[in-house]
């Protein structure tokens, strides 16, 4: 039987008609960037005359690889994609061709084995290998075989079990779920195949692991939809054993690789990785104080690349100016209005001209060093966010040029670049001045409406970007608001990150320098196949639904397409996941394909294949639930709700509904009294919730609605490992010698004579104790110790977190205290249960610590729980 098309899952982003060009003065001269160790055992097919050949996994180890879960499920069978909202402001409207976070329910989707991706074993299949039948002998991979079960460096779940009844299965408030990181980089990397896969001609599910293999035909069976396919041979084998010299059949992830000599008009660069130009549009606007912190950063920019790689410079005020580096010894501009979208005449006499706009570091770093040195501060008396500021315009003519003919030919063809193209743009107020600005000042009469045009129009440019492979990252700095809502989309639309900073100082520098670097490849796609038996209900993460019609080649392809916006190593996409019925097979399966286009110029196809299995028992399923993953989805779900702080109120509700109803669900009732034991399985999650709801995404620490926003969206795209720390502080304390504990987040850590490192993700703060901070030797060796410790903690983490240090006391120190859980109200034993480092104090340090604490009304952890009527879990 067919298969039904799954019904699409996607998030709609409206696309406003292009900009009419207008005519522009001519540009005027002027002087002047293991596997996982997915378990994969496979299913049992007792059947004698087709049998599973299964090559055991490698083992692979991944380096810290948590298996994400995803936290929420929702009783709804409609599916969703949803990308990030934009924001708060800012509704994305409805196309009637897709709706923005749902579309039509999902239709049945029978397959040509009812279980799924076993086969019946009621009756023995016999499947004709032309002539004559095959009995060959094949092993089953059991648990023994492999170390763990659904981890994996790319995809990792939040549970290594699934529940096989519908109703336990899809309880929301604990959900099930993954967590996917397309652009992981990981070592060793998948093994490498260069020959074109086999996939199943029903589906286009790809051969794998886990397939039944008939060893004399080669045939092989589909996972996903249970098809027999042809080989053309290849898996045609006298035993099992030398099937493993396919990699598709002996680890469940490999990489298809087609070079770019394959491709027609590929020319080999010498170095590819680095051929893709980045461009820096600059505000001209700027202060002095903020302009000399400005230049320090982009001298140690150019300082750090690679001489191969092709730099523009572009500086935007009430003009734009596009500097030539076609000059070694001098710098000259060419200088473009920026009240209007520039013209195609005024962008072809700058393009075809004889300017040179991008030029590798090896040419023009001395040029480089003249423009940035050449910077001259803001002269008139106008407020910053008053002054004119033209973004749109110069991201306009940035766009065009990334895309025009290079100055830089070898033999009369351009070299083309690898990867994403990428415009930084280095902004210390708002856009006021062109196309897709507001005005000055919010109680201009059309402000409401000139708000929402310059929203559509910031997207459109966006989108505009990304369909030339061109990333738009924007760096805020300064006091100066910079209106986010406005600004975000462009940076969203086109793949990018938006990231404020306090000043242009070293955190801001450092980001420059990250985000020259930070992507993995363009043009990708993300491809999701899994069991008939599951049901993809959401998706979260950077990318847009991809309408792809598959129908001619693979009939009954019901897989879920992805575009994402950018292929980098610090995004991921959160799924979440439903039963659509009970589960009568041992085990589901999961296919991700990972299609993109590498740096170094080949066209990649990523095939990750996991397999979970199957279990009646809640307990069973409970004691497989990772923690920290299904805290994780359970708040990328509720943070794609937040969009304003209205919002972010309603959601601390129902972060306590969540903690009642699984303790309700999967608890149980404590003798004699009202209160519900929570699951001891899952005994982490409540502490994460806690962090979450008192943290700066729900809580009440981040004061202004654009930083909200911004945190916000960063979340939503975060890899895990960034998106846990945002969640829930990691706490460390200097001990003597230079060494570190890891406690628990809890105030009782500020003790006055230690040192305490709290990473909280965007933010890692250094605390030093009165007492230890009135010896300067050893306060300076402490915070000098800190200090390395928060660089080595966050060395390749993008966007590069503030390092705040401050002693007991100060006024600052406020940021370290409120992310702390405040355990000091609770009494000793409770104090000692959670934070057992405290039974290392003497009588006197603890009265002392005791002492030190101010008392608020905010609850502790355990006040809340019991306030919930349910019993606080034991510390694990």
């Amino acid at each position: 039987m067919a298969n039904p098309r799954q019904p699409s899952i996607g998030y709609s982003v409206s696309i406003t008609p292009s900009h009419p060009d207008t005519t522009s003065p001519d540009p005027e001269k002027i002087s002047i960037p293991p596997p996982p160790l997915i378990t994969p055992g496979a299913p049992r097919f007792p059947l004698p005359k087709f049998q599973q050949d299964q090559a055991p996994s490698p083992s692979l180890k991944t380096p810290n690889a948590p298996s994400p879960a995803n936290g929420l499920k929702t009783g709804s069978p409609i599916p969703h994609l949803s990308t990030p909202p934009g924001p708060p402001v800012f509704t994305s409207p409805v196309r009637p061709a897709a709706v923005p976070f749902r579309a039509s329910p999902a239709t049945p989707q029978p397959v040509a084995f009812s279980p799924g991706s076993s086969l019946p074993t009621s009756s023995p299949l016999n499947f004709s290998n032309g002539s004559h039948e095959l009995q060959h002998e094949i092993s089953n991979v059991t648990e023994d075989d492999v170390a763990s079960v659904g981890e994996s460096p790319y995809v990792v779940f939040s549970a290594h079990k699934v529940l096989k009844q519908k109703k336990q299965a899809n309880v929301p408030s604990l959900g099930f779920g993954a967590l996917v990181s397309p652009g992981r980089e990981i070592s060793p990397a998948p093994q490498i195949i260069q020959r074109d896969p086999h996939r199943c001609h029903s589906c286009g599910a790809y051969a794998n692991i886990y397939c039944n293999i008939l060893l004399g035909s080669g045939q092989w069976q589909c996972v996903i939809c249970g098809e027999l396919n042809g080989s053309e041979g290849e898996y045609i084998a006298p035993s099992k054993e030398d099937l493993c010299n396919f990699p598709e059949l002996s680890s469940p992830m490999v990489d298809y690789v087609q070079t770019g000599n394959n491709r027609p008009g590929f020319i080999p660069v010498s170095d590819s990785r680095m051929s893709a130009p980045i461009v820096l549009v600059i505000d001209e606007c700027l202060d002095e104080p903020h302009l000399w912190d400005l230049q320090s950063s982009l001298h140690a920019f150019v300082d750090s690349l690679p001489p191969t790689t092709r730099i523009g410079i572009i500086l935007y005020g009430r003009t734009v100016s596009v500097y030539d580096f076609s000059e070694e010894s001098i710098a000259s501009a060419d200088v473009l209005p920026g009240e209007k979208s520039p013209s195609q005449d005024s962008l072809k006499a700058l393009i075809y001209g004889t300017g040179i706009y991008l030029s590798p570091m090896h040419a023009s770093l001395p040029v480089a060093h003249a423009i940035f040195s050449s910077l001259r501060p803001y002269k008139l008396k106008i407020p910053e966010a008053s002054r004119d500021r033209c973004l749109g315009t110069a991201v306009e003519v940035a766009l065009a040029i990334v895309q025009g003919p290079s100055g830089e030919m070898s033999r009369g063809v351009i070299k083309r670049a690898g990867g994403n193209s990428r415009i930084i743009v280095c902004a210390g107020g708002p856009n006021t001045y062109g196309p897709g600005s507001v005005p000055h000042s919010f109680s201009h009469p059309n402000y409401p409406h000139m708000e929402k045009t310059a929203l559509k129009w910031m997207e459109h440019l966006g989108h505009k970007a990304h369909r030339h492979h061109t990333v738009v990252d924007i760096l805020c700095a300064g006091t100066c608001p910079v209106r986010v809502p406005i600004l975000q989309p462009l940076a969203k639309a086109s793949g990018g990150v938006f990231v404020l900073h306090d000043d242009f100082g070293e955190a801001f520098g450092v980001n420059l320098q990250r985000a020259s670097t930070r992507a993995a490849g363009s043009r990708g796609f993300l491809a999701i196949r899994c069991s008939d038996d599951i049901l993809i209900t959401q998706v979260v993460g950077p990318g847009e639904e991809a309408h792809m019609d598959t129908h001619e080649t693979f009939k009954n392809d019901t897989s879920l397409y992805i575009q994402m916006l950018s292929v980098e190593e610090t995004q991921s996409f959160s799924l979440s996941l439903e039963n659509k019925r009970d589960i009568m097979t041992e085990y589901v399966y999961f296919q991700f394909t990972i299609q993109y286009l590498n740096v170094y110029q080949a066209d990649i196809s990523r095939v990750i294949t996991i397999r979970l299995p199957t279990v009646d028992s809640v307990s069973a399923y409970l004691a497989s639930v990772q923690d920290e993953v299904a805290a994780v989805l359970i708040a990328k779900r509720t943070l794609l709700r937040a969009k304003n702080y209205s919002d972010a109120i309603d959601m601390r509700a129902t972060i306590d509904e969540r903690i009642k109803d699984i303790a309700l669900k999967f608890g149980s009732q404590a003798p004699k009294s009202k209160l519900y034991r929570f699951p001891k399985e899952v005994s982490l999650l409540p502490e994460l919730l806690f962090h979450l709801r008192r943290g700066p995404l729900l809580g009440s620490i981040v004061g202004h609605e654009d930083e909200r926003s911004v945190l916000r969206n960063l979340f939503l795209n975060a890899s895990f490992d960034l998106s846990l720390r945002m969640v829930a502080p990691r706490c460390l304390m200097h001990r003597e010698g230079g060494t570190f504990e890891e406690l628990p987040a809890y105030d009782l850590a500020m003790q006055s004579d230690a040192a305490v490192v709290l990473d909280h993700g965007t933010d890692v703060f250094i605390w030093l104790g009165a007492e230890l901070a009135a010896d300067e030797g050893k306060s300076a060796a402490a915070l000098a110790a800190c200090r390395t410790l928060a660089e080595e903690l966050t060395e390749l983490r993008f966007p590069a977190p503030r390092i705040l240090s401050f002693k007991e006391g100060s006024s600052q120190a406020r940021y370290f205290v409120s992310r702390l859980i405040p355990a000091h109200k609770d009494p000793p034993y409770e104090q000692e249960a959670r934070f057992p480092q405290l039974r290392t104090l003497t009588t006197e340090q603890r009265t002392k610590l005791k002492s030190s604490f101010l008392n608020f009304d905010e609850p502790s952890f355990c006040e809340w729980v019991r306030s919930l009527r349910v019993v606080p879990p034991e510390p694990s």
